[in-house]
């Protein structure tokens, strides 16, 4: 849910600490977080300690942690020993004493607080949201993709690398209920009039996949009869929608069977699913999906495609949880390959459409938000400085996948690619060109041109023709070298496939004078007539 505008970036060497693999980052790889913190509401503080364990793949002394202002590292410890930490802006370098051998497994203790940066534009701005609810009592959430998990916890912030597992445990007011990631292993009561929850995490997530959610929450649950078994279904509301969120948290089990039918299994099984209120729209948040749609359908009761089949479902539980599939199960190494998440992730609300309406609806749907796309900028961003791509990822993205789908024009095949895809990079961190390549072989097809054409450029291929009796001349104009897409037509009414290629006139010859020529509107892809 993250978007960045159309201004020029100008990048610091900050953006480059915090978006690259640097030398003081590439040496350890994560295994493990176990994450202590107390949030005090009273002063919307934060401070608790960070234990990191880590293999240590080549030997160096010198690690990278990162930690945002006005969130500061206290203390570094490893072994009962003190280190030494240089700050320089978010990055912080610990000088470690002890030898790190290559193979072999460290921990390191971080002690952290402070007041985190509070969220100007939930989930759109990182940070943490301070609200209270309609009774008075704290309402507390954290959002912090694009901006960074660092915001308000030390971490190694970068996508490139995740933990195996994780501990979470938060302490709060004795009056108030904290959801987390993963499951619920116990809650501890302290004699201060505060109470600890543990969360234990089994599978690899992400750093911005992690939260903390705080309210006076009440809580129920069912069991999904899943493909992997019974699914674990957890749901976290305010005491006074309780009543509409049964009602509204039916969408759940709809979401999943058409999820598990288009992508496999939900990735997730062991660290169940959640549904968590918020007091913001939502976010994709790993077996923790928060929600804040005000129990409505559509997106805040608005049809974002304009075609009616929108306010069939509710947006946030849909999208949101399709993050699960494209985002925490296949996730981006690098922020500019962030239309990964989001054009599977927005084309999933079209197969759900689909799964429920009919593949007519579906078409009509996905056809219908290209309303929304700006091309302002190409879908993938910068590398290395933590620099995303257009927010036409969201509806560009979605057509670019209908429009391939047009093209393989085999439904079995195009749903055995999608649940490959999350078989295949099950729990993996990936970057653009191992999804381009890995469609391109699935398919079959020489899919170069066609990423480079839409994921690169803010051009949409037209169809260039004029008409000469019975001889039709074809070509893509307004698209890059060697763009050659297979397109569906109907010429005097009838289904006919072209195979124009750029900027190079073909011609055909056919049984009677051509009139009229209309493109399949599932092409994203403008027609122009010459003559």
């Amino acid at each position: 849910m993250v978007s960045h505008g159309q201004e020029s970036p100008q990048f610091t060497r900050q953006d480059t600490l915090r978006g690259s693999i640097t030398p003081e980052r590439a040496w350890w790889d994560l295994i493990h977080y176990d994450l202590s913190m107390n949030v005090n509401p009273q002063d919307s503080s934060m401070y608790g300690m960070n234990k990191i364990r880590y293999k240590v793949l080549k030997g160096m002394q010198v690690m990278q942690l990162d930690l945002q202002a006005p969130m500061r590292i206290e203390q570094v410890m490893q072994n009962g020993q003190k280190l030494s930490v240089r700050q320089d802006g978010n990055a912080w370098f610990v000088q470690l004493v002890q030898q790190q051998e290559p193979g072999s497994l460290q921990t390191i203790e971080v002690q952290y607080g402070g007041k985190p940066k509070v969220s100007k534009n939930p989930p759109w701005s990182g940070g943490v949201t301070w609200k209270k609810d309609s009774k008075g009592n704290p309402l507390i959430a954290t959002s912090c993709q694009g901006d960074g998990a660092s915001l308000w916890w030390p971490c190694k912030d970068h996508m490139y690398d995740e933990p195996d597992s994780m501990m979470l445990r938060v302490t709060v007011p004795q009056s108030l209920v904290e959801v987390s990631n993963g499951r619920l292993r116990q809650v501890e009561s302290h004699a201060d009039g505060t109470k600890t929850y543990h969360w234990a995490v089994t599978n690899p997530i992400n750093n911005y996949g992690v939260n903390v959610n705080i309210g006076d929450y009440v809580h129920f649950s069912e069991v999904y009869s899943g493909e992997k078994g019974p699914l674990d279904c957890h749901y976290y509301v305010l005491r006074e929608n309780l009543e509409k969120a049964k009602q509204q948290f039916k969408e759940v089990p709809r979401m999943l069977k058409a999820f598990e039918h288009w992508f496999g299994p939900y990735p997730f099984y062991e660290d169940s699913y959640k549904q968590v209120e918020v007091p913001y729209l939502g976010m994709e948040h790993q077996s923790s999906v928060t929600y804040g749609n005000k129990y409505r359908n559509g997106y805040l009761g608005r049809d974002l495609s304009g075609t009616g089949w929108g306010l069939k479902f509710d947006f946030i539980i849909v999208h949101e949880s399709g993050h699960e599939w494209f985002a925490n199960n296949i996730t981006y190494k690098d922020i500019a390959d962030m239309w990964i998440h989001e054009s599977f992730t927005a084309y999933s609300e079209n197969l759900f459409v689909e799964f429920y309406h009919g593949k007519k609806a579906g078409s009509e749907y996905v056809i219908g938000t290209r309303q929304n796309i700006l091309n302002d900028r190409p879908l993938i961003g910068m590398y290395n400085v933590n620099y995303g791509g257009s927010g036409d990822m969201y509806y560009k993205g979605a057509n670019m996948l209908h429009t391939l789908r047009q093209v393989v024009d085999n439904d079995d095949k195009w749903r055995k690619v999608l649940r490959g895809m999350n078989k295949d990079f099950y729990h993996q961190t990936v970057t653009s060109a191992q999804i381009e390549n890995y469609l391109s072989s699935k398919t079959g097809l020489n899919l170069v041109p066609f990423f480079n054409q839409y994921l690169r450029t803010v051009q949409v291929p037209e169809l260039e023709y004029w008409m000469e009796g019975k001889i039709l001349h074809f070509r893509w104009s307004n698209c890059v070298e060697n763009f050659n897409l297979p397109v569906k037509v109907l010429i005097n009414g009838k289904e006919k496939w072209l195979k124009p290629v750029a900027n190079n006139w073909k011609q055909i010859s056919l049984p009677s004078n051509v009139t009229e020529l209309k493109v399949d509107p599932n092409f994203y892809v403008t027609q122009e007539k010459l003559h």
